[in-house]
């Protein structure tokens, strides 16, 4: 007599879009230890919870792969002003005062919002990052945490050693954790700052995280003062030759396109982009020769943290252009997945063996019904209220349509904490955009 099994959770008959964006029907989905264990083409009966998934579709997480989460607390609080303003006028300033609590009760706010959008792993860079680990940890998601490094810092040396200190604090103390170094950019790090802080990430054998290009004001300025572009400063210190996350490189040159290699990820924010005024860029011209994946910014400049969202911006950009025909859904969803493969949690697909960091749609709604294509309704016409279930590692953390972690404490404390930095107000800025 065969033994009855026993399982965490068996998605039944659920119909899968994998990370290539194929689409499998009633296909039984059975986890346990926080993996996809196996998938049948039929249901076998097993001990567990059972998730009745007929009319359903199963799909990855969400990857936010450039975000500055804790900044949600500042939201709305710098609009309608030109970049530099943004910068040093108003966030600048208004960052100067937060406190540590603030970055924590700003991160969770965040993580809430993320989840609810479908998000399942995200890269961070901030400040107060052993904060945003403890939220990270707190609320059930995955997230790769870069202290932000200024290289014009009164106390740079000090700060690379925090933020090598924490990663070798925090590096082993999760499944849902990891670290990087977190440059700012290299228009606030210069060129010997930059190696020092490439050299800790050799040596602790992790990626950086790292500003880019991001106006033609920056690459104009780095030619004027380098003769080379960031991307080529970048690449003379051997930025390149460790895992690399790219925030943004908006204005990126022809040349710079031979630096990329398989290690290299970009993360591409187009709501900033259009909010700020940065301008069109290189990357719509070039999006099918870069790894580009999507990010969010900060909510202070995006204003949301939805990757679904950003990456509609970015196709319908594109095909404004006059190619309509480009910027595919397969092409797009591939570019929402590959953020998978830039933080490697072994996450990003539906097979046995990978982690179950798991969406469960619910496109039975009048903005997603009839179902032509899953891929459309959920690329274009989907929101937060569609996803019914989000899963990492096996558990939820948003169930039945409502963040798990969300609750009345939190939302106290994020009232509280607001309040308390519109009496503060703005400091001095130290920090020149």
């Amino acid at each position: 007599m065969n033994r009855v099994q026993s399982w965490d959770m068996i998605l039944k008959d659920a119909n899968i879009i994998d990370g290539e964006g194929n689409i499998y029907r009633a296909k039984t989905i059975y986890v346990k230890d926080g993996k996809i264990q196996k998938i049948l083409d039929q249901y076998e009966y097993g001990f567990g919870e059972i998730i009745e998934c007929e009319n359903y579709f199963v799909t990855p997480g969400f990857v936010n792969l450039h975000s500055h989460v804790s900044m949600n607390i500042l939201k709305g609080l710098a609009e309608d002003v030109n970049i530099n303003d943004w910068f040093n006028e108003e966030i600048f300033p208004y960052e100067s005062k937060l406190t540590p609590m603030d970055v924590y009760y700003g991160a969770l706010l965040g993580i809430s919002e993320m989840i609810d959008n479908g998000v399942t792993s995200f890269a961070d860079h901030y400040f107060f990052a052993d904060k945003i680990c403890d939220a990270v940890i707190e609320s059930g998601i995955r997230g790769d945490i870069a202290p932000t490094i200024f290289g014009l810092s009164d106390n740079f040396e000090e700060d690379l050693e925090d933020a090598a200190s924490l990663i070798e604090k925090k590096r082993n103390q999760s499944t849902r954790l990891s670290l990087r170094m977190g440059p700012h950019a290299p228009y606030t790090c210069p060129n010997e700052k930059l190696k020092k802080i490439v050299q800790r990430a050799k040596e602790l054998n992790v990626g950086i995280h790292i500003h880019l290009s991001e106006t033609s004001g920056q690459v104009e300025e780095s030619l004027k003062s380098y003769g080379k572009t960031p991307f080529e400063r970048l690449n003379e210190i051997g930025g390149f030759d460790i895992p690399l996350i790219i925030a943004h490189g908006l204005w990126i040159k022809k040349e710079d396109l031979n630096y990329i290699n398989d290690k290299t990820y970009f993360a591409v924010c187009p709501k900033t982009y259009m909010k700020l005024g940065m301008g069109h860029g290189s990357l719509w011209s070039n999006y099918d020769k870069l790894p580009l994946c999507i990010g969010t910014d900060g909510a202070a400049s995006s204003n949301t943290l939805n990757p679904l969202e950003q990456l509609r911006l970015f196709a319908l950009i594109g095909k404004a252009e006059g190619n309509s025909e480009n910027f595919k859904l397969k092409n797009m969803w591939e570019m929402l997945m590959r953020g998978h493969k830039a933080l490697n949690f072994n996450t990003g697909n539906i097979k046995e063996g990978y982690d179950a960091d798991l969406l469960i749609w619910d496109l039975n709604m009048p903005n997603t019904y009839p179902i032509y294509n899953p891929l459309a309704s959920i690329i274009y016409s989907s929101e937060s209220k569609n996803i019914l279930h989000s899963i990492v590692e096996g558990k939820f953390v948003k169930r039945d349509g409502k963040v798990v972690f969300k609750n009345t404490p939190l939302w106290k404390e994020i009232e509280r904490t607001s309040k308390e930095i519109l009496k503060k107000g703005k400091g001095a800025n130290k920090i020149s955009y």
